[in-house]
C-alpha cells in the first residue's frame, strides 16, 4: 500500500524548516524530506544577515525570534568598502542598532530543527521527481525507489527544484557571475593581515567585473567569495582537488591588485569551491496548480546580492504557513492567497538583486556601492 502524508515538504533548508515550524505552531502536520544523509551531511554555509521585516518577521511567526537573539554575532553589521588597492573608501562600525543582524545559518537551521518534533524531517531522501494524479494529489519518487502520495506538496528544494516542473518550464539561467569560495580559519591568530583587512564584519573590496566579499564569523574564521564576471565554461573548469592550480587561476584575474587582498586567496586554508551565479527570470511565476506550489529558491533563484535569498524563503514560509492555517479545509484558497503576495515580492526582490549585481562590478567600481550606501544614508 502507497503510503500517504497530507502535506509534504521538499527541502530542509531554512524556508522548509521555517514552513514546517509554522505548520506545527498552528497545530498542522508536515513531512520534510531532504537529500542529505543527516543534519550534519555538509556545512551550511557562512553569515546570513536577518532583516527585520521578512527573515526576522518569519522568526517572529515561527515563535523563535528570541532563541533567534541569542545567536546574532556581535559586531556582524560593520562594515569596510576598499578599492583594488586596498584603498578602504568606507568604513561603519556595528553599534547594535541595525535591523540586518547577522547569524550563523547553519546555528539558525539548528534552532529550526530542534523547534520541531523528532521525525519530522526525513533525511536520505532525495526526491527525483513528482507526478498529479488527479484531484489536487500528486505522487512522489525517491531515489532509493520509495513512492507515497500528497494533498499538497511544497517545493522548497532551491535552485534545481524537482518540484518546480510542476508549475513551469523556467530554468535558471547563468548570470554571468561566479564565486570561489574560501576561508581562512583562526583568522586573528594566523591570518592577522587578512583579519585586519576584513575587520570585525563584511568586506567588500571591488573593480571592474570582479571582487572580494568576505565576512568574519562566529569561530573565528574569514569566510572570502572571490566574484568573477567569467564564461561558465571557466568557472566548470576549475580544478578543486589541485588547491596550488585553483588559486593561481583565480590570482591571474588578480594580478595588478593589492598583495593584501590577493592574500586572501593565496593564504586560504583547505579546497576552494567554485559556485556558478544563477537566476530564474525576474517575473517569475505561474497558473495556479492543485496541490502544489514552491517557495524560496524554487519560487524565485536570484543572485545574492540583494541579500534576500534566505530571507525571502523564510517569509515565503511564515506566510503560506499563516495562509494554510487561515484557511482550514480549503488548500486552493490558501495557495491562491499565498501566491498573490508572492509574485510582485519576489519580482520587486529579484530586480533589486540583478540592479545589484550590476552596481558592484560596473567599470568604476566600487563607487556605485558607495553611492548607493550614500543614498540610504541620507534617507534615513
Amino acid at each position: 500500500m502507497t503510503t500517504h502524508y497530507p502535506i509534504v515538504i521538499v527541502g530542509a533548508g531554512l524556508g522548509g524548516l521555517t514552513l514546517a515550524r509554522v505548520l506545527h505552531v498552528n497545530g498542522i502536520e508536515a513531512i520534510v524530506f531532504d537529500l542529505d544523509a543527516s543534519p550534519a551531511a555538509r556545512p551550511q554555509g557562512g553569515m546570513l544577515d536577518i532583516h527585520e521585516d521578512s527573515g526576522q518577521a518569519a522568526l517572529h511567526t515561527a515563535g523563535l525570534h528570541k532563541e533567534f537573539q541569542a545567536l546574532v554575532h556581535p559586531g556582524g553589521q560593520a562594515m569596510r568598502i576598499l578599492d583594488r588597492h586596498a584603498t578602504v573608501h568606507l568604513a561603519e562600525e556595528d553599534d547594535g542598532s541595525g535591523a540586518r543582524p547577522e547569524v550563523d545559518r547553519g546555528h539558525l537551521r539548528d534552532l529550526l530543527l530542534g523547534a520541531l518534533p523528532p521525525g519530522t524531517v526525513r533525511w536520505d531522501a532525495k526526491v527525483t521527481g513528482a507526478r498529479p494524479l488527479g484531484r489536487r494529489r500528486h505522487e512522489v519518487m525517491l531515489a532509493d525507489g520509495t513512492r507515497f502520495t500528497t494533498d499538497l506538496l511544497v517545493g522548497a528544494d532551491g535552485a534545481w527544484s524537482r518540484i518546480r516542473p510542476l508549475l513551469s518550464d523556467a530554468t535558471p539561467a547563468y548570470t554571468g557571475v561566479s564565486f570561489v569560495e574560501s576561508d581562512l580559519r583562526d583568522a586573528d591568530a594566523r591570518h592577522q593581515a587578512s583579519a585586519a583587512v576584513v575587520g570585525g564584519g563584511m568586506l567588500f573590496a571591488l573593480g571592474d567585473g570582479k571582487g572580494f566579499l568576505a565576512h568574519r564569523e562566529t569561530d573565528g574564521s574569514l569566510h572570502l567569495y572571490t566574484a568573477l564576471t567569467v564564461p561558465l565554461e571557466w568557472i566548470e573548469s576549475i580544478d578543486v582537488t589541485d588547491p596550488a592550480a585553483a588559486k593561481a587561476a583565480v590570482l591571474a584575474h588578480f594580478a595588478d591588485w593589492h598583495p593584501s587582498l590577493r592574500a586572501l586567496v593565496a593564504d586560504a586554508d583547505g579546497p576552494l569551491v567554485p559556485r556558478a551565479i544563477h537566476a530564474l527570470p525576474a517575473g517569475h511565476r505561474w497558473d495556479r496548480v492543485p496541490g502544489v506550489t514552491l517557495l524560496g529558491d524554487a519560487a524565485h533563484l536570484m543572485s545574492p546580492f540583494a541579500g534576500e535569498g534566505a530571507n525571502l524563503a523564510m517569509l515565503d514560509a511564515a506566510e503560506l504557513g499563516q495562509a494554510l492555517a487561515a484557511h482550514p479545509g480549503d488548500t486552493e484558497a490558501a495557495l491562491t492567497a499565498y501566491e498573490q503576495a508572492l509574485f510582485p515580492r519576489s519580482q520587486a526582490a529579484a530586480a533589486v538583486s540583478a540592479a545589484n549585481l550590476h552596481t558592484c562590478f560596473r567599470a568604476d567600481a566600487p563607487q556605485g556601492l558607495l553611492d548607493q550606501f550614500t543614498a540610504h544614508h541620507q534617507a534615513a
